[in-house]
């Protein structure tokens, strides 16, 4: 038993989430950081990179996918297909958008969750909650 870490010995990798925690090198330790993140910290992971034109118009490279976001799927098997964010979901990770989904074999359709760092956002849904300047 090392360091009094009865987890340890089982092969559990247990920390408490902490902010102020930088890094690791371990990937066991990455994926229990994200893992076992607050849905606020959550919500900050789906960050999704901007078009070149809206990058230059808003000074930063990536921003928090909405609702109603207009994106381009750039990997997978809907590659250049584009639509609007349907629904975000924070405890999964996924980013569902309009006309992408799959047909099962009774012919009926559901949609298909994807990565945010698959996609691309082409124009921001503007409210008056997201202003950048």
């Amino acid at each position: 038993m090392a360091f009094g870490c009865k987890d340890c010995e089982l092969g559990v990798v247990k920390m408490a989430w902490t902010k102020s925690w930088k890094a690791s090198v371990k990937p066991r330790k990455q994926r229990a950081y994200v893992y076992e993140a607050p849905l606020h910290v959550r919500g900050a992971f789906m960050s999704c990179h901007l078009s070149t034109e809206l990058r230059k118009k808003h000074g930063t490279r990536s921003m928090r996918l909405r609702k109603g976001d207009k994106v381009k799927v750039m990997r997978g098997q809907f590659k250049n297909k584009a639509g609007a964010v349907d629904r975000v979901d924070i405890t999964r990770k996924k980013v569902y958008v309009v006309g992408v989904e799959i047909i099962k074999k009774d012919g009926g359709k559901f949609m298909y969750g994807l990565s945010p760092s698959n996609l691309i956002i082409t124009e921001l849904y503007q409210d008056r909650r997201r202003i950048r300047k």
